[in-house]
């Protein structure tokens, strides 16, 4: 999996970062940070909900067999 970010469709409302804080964090405008493009497959549920859930579908995911 590799996640991908369009920064300027994030609104900041931070449900990716209490989803999967490994993976995403939050600028001080509350702009989301990557912190993991590759994560590892424990985290791959959880960051799925957190792309399904972003309100400004910023969070994309590029799956990999």
């Amino acid at each position: 999996m590799r996640v991908i970010v369009d920064l300027p469709k994030c609104c900041g409302a931070g449900q990716c970062v209490m989803i999967a804080p490994k993976v995403f964090d939050q600028q001080d405008d509350g702009i989301v940070i990557l912190l993991d493009e590759k994560p590892p497959k424990e985290l791959h549920a959880a960051v799925r909900e957190a792309a399904n859930v972003c309100p400004g579908a910023a969070i994309r995911l590029e799956e990999s067999e």
